[in-house]
């Protein structure tokens, strides 16, 4: 039923794409509201449950498949371009946001310290999705949109690393055998970094070349590799995903663009799935079902923490007033907080299903909010808004 209600879904998004681009109501939002009605939680129609082998399987596939087509966004030439006001947002805005959230978690929800940590280093990513309006608007300065494109693109990668080893400390009670964890880590970006570099040199010997038709079947092979070794050899596989796209995007250019169409499909098939997933483990009324503890999380982690981070890091960079306000509202928290949610749902931590509550509470008031104000504050850069109707006539008239 579950492969039946994807299909029908996915039928739905591809006929109303065009009309759904001119709406808030995107693709992600189709899904995720298709799960929440077909779930347990309101119709029943798709029966699954946090124990179901799907859940976990649809979440690793999920974020490995779009930690290594984000990696191909974000090569190394790429992260230099990316500094001044997205590196700023990236490397301060990002931990700063992290400890904000994790200490809305502990003092407003009650949670431990290394539970509230990871729920602050999940929430700490963005969407670029339910910013859209404010990105392709050309009526908002150039350098607001390269900033919220480049973070939301780039910072659940970044924030990955915090969510592998926060997940890790929450499961052991903090008791944590650093040596091992590197490790993991390390085999991790090993894997990531070696796989690409050997496939991409064998591809330039005169005795292999890739046929037109196969070329984008190059990186996908890479991307299988990486996974395929990250799992035999215990390695981290996000972490490895993650490396293996920067890799590529770095030392082949040529295979990252042959690879971004093909790829950018897969991701987003495996990011839908994962999103009805979601969607059905959760019920209609998710927000208030978290109790006043939990609605009042969503509602300061969704104002606050980037708020103050943002115009800490901000600081001496000539953004105006307006602009920061604008960015310091567009993080809207989505398909990477949705996937590691699933993904702490199925490792087994102690209070997973409280995290995952807490998470799904703050991700759908997020999709509320950002969903519907994105056209709003993209027309606030509107000078033709801004300026009264009647003003240019009086002008005119002089």
């Amino acid at each position: 039923m579950l492969l039946l209600c994807f299909a029908g879904l996915l039928l739905v998004a591809a006929l109303v794409s065009n009309r759904a681009d001119r709406t808030i109501l995107s693709t992600s939002v189709l899904f995720l509201v298709g799960g929440i009605v077909l779930g347990s939680g309101a119709l029943g129609v798709i029966d699954i449950s946090p124990e179901d082998p799907t859940v976990g399987l649809l979440a690793e596939l999920a974020l490995f498949a779009v930690l290594f087509t984000d990696g191909m966004k974000a090569g190394w030439r790429d992260l230099r371009s990316a500094w001044q006001l997205p590196g700023r947002a990236l490397l301060l805005g990002l931990p700063i946001t992290l400890i904000l959230t994790a200490l809305l978690a502990r003092f407003v929800v009650g949670l431990d310290w290394p539970t509230s940590l990871l729920v602050g280093a999940i929430l700490s990513p963005t969407d670029p999705v339910f910013a859209s309006a404010l990105v392709g608007n050309k009526k908002v300065p150039e350098r607001l949109r390269h900033l919220l494109n480049v973070e939301s693109g780039i910072n659940d990668g970044l924030a990955l690393p915090f969510v592998i080893i926060l997940l890790t400390i929450a499961q052991r009670s903090g008791e944590v055998d650093a040596t091992e964890v590197l490790v993991e880590l390390g085999i991790g970006i090993a894997i990531g970094v070696v796989v690409p570099l050997v496939a991409l040199a064998l591809e330039r010997l005169p005795f292999f070349q890739a046929s037109h038709h196969y070329e984008p079947l190059t990186a996908l092979a890479i991307g299988l590799l990486v996974l395929a070794l990250g799992q035999v050899t215990h390695g981290n596989l996000f972490l490895a995903a993650f490396a293996a796209g920067i890799t590529v995007a770095t030392a082949g250019p040529h295979q990252r663009e042959s690879f971004e169409q093909f790829g950018e499909l897969i991701a987003e098939l495996l990011k839908l799935g994962a999103l009805l997933v979601f969607g059905a483990l959760i019920t209609i009324t998710v927000i208030a079902d978290n109790g006043w503890a939990g609605v009042a999380f969503a509602v300061l982690a969704l104002i606050l923490p980037r708020s103050i981070a943002l115009a800490l890091s901000f600081i001496g960079t000539g953004l105006s007033t307006k602009e920061q306000v604008a960015a310091a509202w567009f993080g809207p928290k989505g398909f990477a907080s949705v996937v590691y949610a699933l993904y702490v749902l199925t490792s087994g931590l102690d209070n997973g299903m409280q995290v995952f509550d807490l998470i799904a509470g703050t991700v759908v008031l997020s999709i509320l909010l950002h969903s519907s104000t994105d056209v709003v504050v993209a027309r606030w850069f509107d000078d033709a808004w801004e300026v009264p109707h009647w003003y240019g006539r009086l002008r005119n008239g002089r």
